[in-house]
């Protein structure tokens, strides 16, 4: 059985036990989480549209974190510009427990 969630403006397919990381959510380590936005839900036959009605799928936040850092030049030819920056994306890391339908 999997699902097809949204959340943090991107969709995952999970299935129970997945381990993903998403944007980061006002959580903290050990507690438990609802996702109700549920896109699509399949055990066997598909049930898709904007939103399945009563479908949710629950997660145990596992970590509190932030991705490697990315780092943005900006330069322009001829003037001496050069710019250099860096910027690192809080995330959080989710473990799938439940979906259901």
């Amino acid at each position: 059985m999997y699902a097809i969630i949204r959340t943090g403006g991107k969709q995952y397919k999970v299935s129970e036990g997945d381990i993903l990381k998403v944007e980061k959510l006002d959580a903290e380590v050990g507690s438990e989480i609802t996702f109700d936005d549920v896109l699509a839900v399949s055990d066997g036959d598909l049930k898709a549209g904007d939103e399945v009605k009563g479908a949710t799928v629950k997660a145990e936040v596992l970590e509190q974190g932030r991705f490697k850092k990315v780092i943005v030049m900006r330069y322009k030819p001829k003037t001496g510009y050069h710019k250099k920056n860096g910027h690192r994306q809080p995330f959080t890391k989710v473990r799938i427990t439940k979906v259901s339908a």
